[in-house]
């Protein structure tokens, strides 16, 4: 069953009237924030000018890979009373609460209700439901579509929000309804809408505003790659790109989120025991990484081999590399075997290198007689999600040397519509939870915070928005969607033990923040979220 078509039923869309670029555009809220000499980045007037009202339905290039999606399972639950709004009128052009997913099981804390951070506020992802909630009411308003702006709906979790939560709801709200006139390809009128944006969002302002001002910029470059008038975003203008995604692990930024945000060392420390589990009393233990980044996870590992009895005779350690990331690999592997020299384990290291990570042949992993096989998967299938064949070939070159597991850590978000509303609503409150986190975890002046948000982030959402066919692009599925793909191989899940569930559980209280993270049992994966929006995921295989 086509998950679009279920959604499409279940929110039929109303018949919502092409509005003139002309018409006057509704004011932000008026209160006592708003910033009346900000020097807005997002100026309308160049667009105002020269596009066309273009078709009102979405042409997006992107094309769904070919994995069989007939047996997917998507949850359209709804929320609660709080957003509660009249299904029938619901408009199926920003359709934006579909797939909002609450968790089925949280250790300790209840995802019911507002969630509030520390200081009482709301979170980032329930201003976005609230300005979903006022979008979705005042796109089935019947008559002048613009007087609803001053809590229309009786609803008391408005009237109790403070003047910044206010603005905030209001912004996102201006951010939803230029991303629908984008997907219309009403450019002119989304152009004003982005520009109103931009008189208040900034990149060093709340985690909302952040959020809002990168999105913008993404709305904006799509819109200028549309009519042929390049944007050049921020970062474009200072002349600072985002790194070859093989290195990222590398860098000191990463390495500083790696310790502030839990979600990696949960996924990395559970993928650790998962391997234990199947391999560690093996003689010889051969560890497959297709996305090495800086292997801090291995050393753990390392550690926790070392100190059993008797160690394994050899531990090799085989890191796929292209050409462009050969020396931050090799500079990886120097690294793993100082530290294996001072814990005296024997230890192998190879680079792999290959012109396209995807293009690898059984001979190449050099499998020995007798090593017991692990694959480590890292946030590294999804980029392979739009060359489904070249992504079909490695599962064939691994399926050959048999390996007794398979880890694969992902992003647990369905970033492949191929309706663009659909990808940007998962696209804001994906990402909309992760800025709520690096607020919590990370200080406002910490310099790597802000290029991860600036840098990784804003290219992240621009990839999903506003990236084209031809272009590198990243696009995630959820766990349901690898079940599908994996059974063709013949691949059958592995249940992660009790030991790995006390390994995520004991990560995460080593922070802080643990009040606002979420661990799910989702038959035999597991998923990490924050305040009740899924994020990441961790799932083991085998062959049969």
């Amino acid at each position: 069953m086509n998950p679009d078509s279920i959604f499409d039923d279940q929110f039929p869309a109303p018949e919502i009237g092409n509005l003139a670029v002309d018409e006057e555009l509704p004011p932000l809220e008026d209160v006592d924030h708003t910033i009346n000499n900000y020097c807005n980045p997002f100026d309308a007037q160049g667009l105002s000018e020269q596009v066309q009202d273009l078709d009102n339905h979405d042409q997006t290039p992107f094309s769904i890979p070919d994995f069989d999606i007939s047996t997917i399972g998507i949850s359209y639950s709804k929320l609660k009373s709080k957003l509660a709004y009249p299904e029938q009128n619901s408009p199926a052009s920003l359709e934006l609460l579909s797939y909002r997913r609450k968790f089925k099981g949280l250790p300790e804390v209840s995802t019911d209700g507002i969630v509030l951070d520390c200081v009482g506020k709301l979170s980032t992802v329930e201003i976005i439901e609230l300005a979903a909630e006022k979008f979705i009411k005042f796109s089935t308003q019947r008559g002048n579509a613009y007087t609803m702006f001053t809590h229309p709906y009786g609803s008391s979790a408005f009237t109790s929000l403070s003047i910044d939560e206010t603005r905030e709801v209001e912004l996102v709200f201006q951010l939803l309804t230029a991303a629908e006139k984008v997907g219309r390809k009403q450019f002119d009128i989304a152009s004003k809408y982005i520009a109103r944006c931009g008189s208040v969002a900034c990149d060093s302002g709340s985690p909302v505003e952040r959020l809002v001002y990168h999105l913008c910029e993404a709305l904006q470059k799509r819109i200028g790659k549309e009519i042929g008038i390049p944007f050049a975003t921020k970062l474009e203008k200072q002349g600072i790109k985002n790194e070859n995604p093989m290195a990222l692990g590398t860098n000191m930024t990463f390495l500083a989120v790696y310790q502030a945000l839990p979600f990696n060392q949960v996924l990395h420390f559970t993928g650790i025991q998962a391997i234990l589990d199947q391999v560690g009393t093996s003689s010889k233990v051969h560890l497959i990484d297709i996305h090495i980044r800086c292997g801090v996870q291995w050393t753990a590992m390392m550690q926790a081999f070392a100190e059993q009895s008797p160690q394994p005779e050899l531990l090799k350690l085989t890191a796929f590399a292209t050409t462009l990331d050969f020396q931050k690999v090799e500079e990886t592997g120097r690294r793993l075997k100082n530290f294996a020299k001072t814990l005296s384990l024997p230890f192998l290291f190879k680079t792999l290198v290959l012109s396209d990570i995807t293009e690898v042949e059984k001979h190449q992993f050099e499998v020995q007689d007798g090593e017991a096989i692990a694959i480590y998967c890292n946030m590294i299938l999804r980029a392979m999600i739009s060359r489904p064949q070249r992504l079909e070939n490695m599962m064939r070159a691994i399926k050959t040397i048999n390996p007794a597991i398979i880890v694969v850590a992902e992003v647990e978000a369905n970033h492949t519509s191929t309706s663009f509303v659909k990808r940007f609503t998962e696209t804001l409150f994906f990402y909309g939870a992760f800025f709520d986190c690096i607020n919590v975890c990370m200080s406002q002046d910490n310099a790597h915070r802000a290029v991860m948000e600036g840098v990784h982030f804003a290219g992240g959402m621009q990839n999903l928005v506003a990236a084209e066919e031809g272009e590198p692009m990243s696009r995630s599925v959820k766990l349901d969607t690898w079940r599908s793909f994996f059974a063709r191989f013949g691949m059958v899940e592995y249940e992660l033990s009790d030991s790995c569930i006390y390994q995520a559980k004991l990560v995460l209280q080593q922070f802080p923040c643990v009040s606002s993270c979420m661990l799910e049992n989702n038959d035999k994966f597991l998923i990490v979220g924050w305040k009740g929006t899924p994020l990441v995921s961790l799932s083991t295989w085998k062959f049969i």
